[in-house]
């Protein structure tokens, strides 16, 4: 565990998936084709603390709503990056945006599209009930499920370990 405290120092900006990582990962389908997902409220929060901090954070994901964009929206991100069928080129864009290195990047994902992309990162992570594949090349695998709190688990973390969890903006929403 002490690794992953050097490696949380060094985080400047975080990446996250959405289905699978925010999300249980289960799309309801309604009749007229929408889908519908859930998203935990503690990683909404942590979302929004972070970005409050000007953390640069991205959303990189396959899916392709207006649920997703709005979101995320109105948690104050702009990085929001849906349709994704290949991760990178967006990644890419976001470090020369935010003139990052992958070694300043915590991603969050959870199957085989994201692979690619945690083998870059300088803090590669995942949930609970990650694809098999993706656990074995995490540095840390949350105890907590996607959907379940997992993007808070490591955003408090990193917040926690950079003493910034707690500020004026910590008990505001």
């Amino acid at each position: 565990m002490e690794i992953i405290h050097d490696k949380l120092k060094n985080i400047k900006a975080f990446v996250f998936d959405v289905d699978g990582v925010m999300t249980e990962g289960s799309v309801f389908a309604t009749e007229d084709g929408q889908f519908l997902r859930t998203f935990n409220i503690k990683d909404g929060y942590a979302i929004q603390h972070a970005n409050k901090l000007n953390y640069p954070i991205a959303i990189i994901s396959g899916g392709n709503s207006q649920g997703i964009i709005k979101r995320f929206q109105a948690l104050g991100l702009s990085d929001i990056h849906v349709g994704q069928q290949h991760k990178k080129a967006a990644f890419e864009s976001f470090l020369s945006k935010y003139n990052l290195s992958p070694s300043e990047i915590l991603y969050m994902g959870d199957d085989m599209p994201d692979y690619e992309l945690l083998k870059l990162v300088g803090l590669a992570t995942c949930p609970q009930d990650a694809a098999k594949d993706i656990k074995s090349i995490c540095h840390y695998i949350s105890p907590l499920n996607g959907g379940k709190g997992c993007v808070r688990d490591v955003l408090e973390m990193t917040l926690k370990i950079q003493d910034k969890w707690w500020n004026n903006h910590t008990h505001v929403w």
